[in-house]
């Protein structure tokens, strides 16, 4: 992270939380200044240090140096989550299929897929709900992220015991589809016309229309050519989550707190911070990677804006098998022609 960027962060967090801010004690004499207190914060994430380890080089206290990450990561959350963690509005949706229809998906959103951070005290009365393949309680995140790792979208807080299927059916990535409330799309793929945009998922998720899959057994060199194109775009969202972690190694280790909200505050920040760090490093003129506005803030939407009929027939295009073997089986001609072009 830049210095503007991090000063920018620090005069944000202070501003909207006076415990931040440098005061006088009862003696007059000047307290803990604003840059120490969110340095520590700071180095909990980026170094996945402890806090006693801290207290010499910050002169915090232990207690200080957790409460000082605690609502440093809440801040952020409040100071600039509707704009950096957000669903894409419409100019947004143009530019992500019209950057995906060059790579070869024409009406492409991004890809899919699901994280899981080990909780180590991890109460021992939830220990068996948040233990799955793993061996050991963890937290799952599940995350859509374009070509540039942006994260558009951010579900965390199941426990690890569920798959990503039962974490899908969980979150709300499709809520807005679904109440019609989302940006329109429109593309098309081998002369078949389509008004929703897709995902690229691997073999877990369901067949619907929003998914793309790769196809289990692929027979002849089309099919083939469609597994490894598929394959390597899929892994933009893998590669969200390894500089995620690499970034914030808080995430990628064990965490040592114990309530829900401080570690969904801690992952949300980084989630924050880290599309921060990806608009700060752009070159200036990238005109093709500009997200501004604040857009539509991801979270579920539990006003309906339309009858109960109009939403059970969009959720059926969503959810149709029949259109997502449609939608696949045109990408697999459009990625043959698109390779013979190339």
């Amino acid at each position: 992270m830049k210095c503007d960027l991090y000063l920018k962060i620090v005069q944000a967090v202070a501003d909207h939380d006076p415990w931040f801010q440098q005061r006088r004690n009862a003696a007059g004499e000047l307290g803990l200044s604003p840059l120490q207190k969110v340095t520590a914060a700071f180095r909990m994430l980026a170094y996945d240090a402890p806090a006693d380890s801290l207290d010499e080089c910050l002169r915090l206290g232990e207690a200080t140096i957790i409460e000082s990450m605690r609502r440093f990561v809440r801040s952020v959350v409040g100071v600039f989550g509707d704009q950096y963690l957000r669903a894409p509005n419409e100019e947004d949706t143009a530019r992500l299929i019209a950057t995906n229809e060059r790579r070869g998906f024409p009406g492409m959103l991004g890809s899919i897929d699901c994280m899981h951070w080990r909780w180590k005290n991890c109460s021992t009365a939830w220990a068996g709900s948040y233990t799955g393949h793993v061996n050991s309680p963890t937290i799952i995140l599940e995350a859509v992220a374009s070509q540039d790792l942006w994260i558009w979208h951010a579900f965390f807080g199941m426990p690890g015991s569920l798959n990503d299927i039962n974490v899908r059916h969980r979150s709300h990535l499709l809520d807005n589809l679904a109440a019609g409330v989302g940006p329109q799309v429109h593309y098309s793929v081998n002369g078949h016309d389509y008004t929703m945009g897709y995902f690229l998922a691997d073999g877990i998720y369901p067949e619907w229309a929003t998914f793309v899959k790769p196809i289990p057994c692929p027979v002849g060199r089309k099919r083939q050519h469609f597994v490894v194109q598929q394959a390597a775009l899929r892994k933009d969202v893998e590669r969200a989550f390894g500089v995620l972690q690499s970034r914030f190694p808080i995430v990628r280790g064990a965490t040592r707190l114990w309530d829900e909200e401080t570690l969904h505050n801690i992952m949300t920040a980084c989630i924050v911070m880290h599309n921060m760090i990806i608009e700060d490093e752009r070159p200036d003129g990238d005109v093709e990677h500009v997200y501004e506005g604040a857009g539509v803030p991801v979270e579920p939407s539990h006003t309906p804006s339309a009858t109960l009929e109009a939403f059970a027939q969009r959720y059926g295009m969503i959810t149709s098998r029949q259109g997502h073997h449609q939608l696949r089986e045109d990408l697999v001609e459009h990625l043959w022609q698109f390779h013979g072009v190339e």
